[in-house]
């Protein structure tokens, strides 16, 4: 397993128990963005496979004989974007530059000022407590 390697230690930050607990909630919340833009990007790669289908049942209409119906997939349903004539990629495009890399750099930004870069101090502060209390054999 590889540990990493903060410089700080967690318990030598001078944070008040408002300030921990708002980094705390900051990276919860960003875990969730991050959650987010992952389930953007498997929206993205269904609706790709979707659109696969389309293209292969536009054929088969074709192959049929169902010249009408195979042509409106081709002209109307198959160019068409996913929300406001935006193609899934560019939705995933815009996410990732207009709102996620500015939420990344604001919590960097916000933990770099509070805790000198140490990230999931909650984490680690309760990391150290849990071992210290098993290798002391002590009850809380």
């Amino acid at each position: 397993m590889v540990e990493s390697q903060v410089t700080t230690d967690p318990d030598d930050l001078q944070l008040t128990d408002t300030e921990q607990e708002a980094l705390h909630d900051m990276q919860l919340g960003m875990e969730y963005v991050h959650r987010a833009y992952g389930s953007l990007l498997e929206f993205h790669h269904q609706l790709g496979h979707a659109m696969d289908r389309m293209s292969d049942a536009e054929d088969g209409l074709r192959e049929a004989g169902h010249e009408e119906w195979a042509n409106a997939l081709r002209d109307d349903h198959l160019p068409a974007g996913a929300v406001s004539d935006q193609w899934t990629f560019e939705l995933v495009e815009e996410f990732s530059t207009e709102f996620l890399e500015e939420v990344d750099e604001f919590e960097t930004t916000v933990r770099d000022e509070l805790a000198d870069g140490v990230d999931h101090v909650t984490e680690r502060r309760q990391k150290r407590r849990l071992r210290d209390r098993s290798e002391s054999g002590a009850d809380d």
